[in-house]
């Protein structure tokens, strides 16, 4: 699913490439989604093509072609649509681990679905219980969330995974956490503390580390297991 800002965007381009046959450029894309900066165009635009919707053309001024459009601008009936949350998960979100005595192991909530790329909006709603080792879990709260892309694939984590989250607002040089980024998108990344900086590293040549400030990430959670599903 795309987000309001990704769609919004995505609307604004074909409305142009419709009317004058060619995209607008990065200075209008910003103008028309009353965002500060391009560097917020240029993370939605990545967002688009991971999806599928728009390619980019090299060696072309404006090299941006729409692919395919969602659902929502076909006038297609739309399938099921998780409900998404703008920030953190709210703390009524039920997510206590429930004993599984004849598997050794507990059961947690799936709360949705995580980017291992670029960034998404966090699902609140809890999708189903999975079943998690004993052995996996330590101290404090855990949930789960289903991995989706592949920028964490040298470290194993491929997409469609389920990662298994202890809660935490603090994080570690190295540690790959849950991030809130600029309070709406959340991903799983390596953690670092760059040059007064933190960044965002992927497991995966073909992503750039994101440097951010301090106060646009916010830690949700550090990785301590991986379930896989063959």
């Amino acid at each position: 699913m795309l987000t309001k800002k990704q769609l919004d965007l995505l609307e604004f381009i074909h409305a142009r490439v419709q009317r004058d046959g060619v995209p607008p450029s990065f200075d209008e894309m910003k103008e028309a989604l009353d965002l500060r900066s391009k560097s917020g165009i240029h993370r939605l635009i990545t967002a688009l093509e991971e999806r599928g919707f728009i390619r980019r053309l090299a060696h072309r001024a404006r090299a941006l072609e729409i692919v395919k459009l969602p659902d929502a601008m076909t006038g297609a009936k739309p399938g099921f649509t998780p409900r998404v949350i703008e920030g953190d998960r709210p703390q009524s979100t039920p997510r206590q681990a429930v004993p599984v005595e004849t598997a050794g192991a507990v059961e947690l909530p799936v709360m949705g679905r995580i980017a291992a790329g670029v960034p998404i909006e966090a699902i609140s709603e809890v999708s189903h219980n999975v079943a998690v080792p004993q052995a996996m879990l330590g101290k404090g709260e855990h949930y789960a969330l289903e991995v989706k892309g592949d920028s964490m694939i040298d470290v194993g984590i491929n997409d469609g995974d389920i990662v298994v989250i202890r809660e935490t607002r603090t994080a570690d040089n190295g540690d790959i956490v849950v991030a809130l980024v600029e309070g709406q998108e959340a991903t799983l990344k390596r953690f670092r503390r760059q040059n007064g900086m933190i960044a965002l590293e992927a497991a995966n040549p073909a992503y750039e580390t994101r440097l951010l400030r301090d106060d646009q990430v916010k830690v949700q959670g550090r990785l301590v297991g991986l379930i896989r599903t063959y």
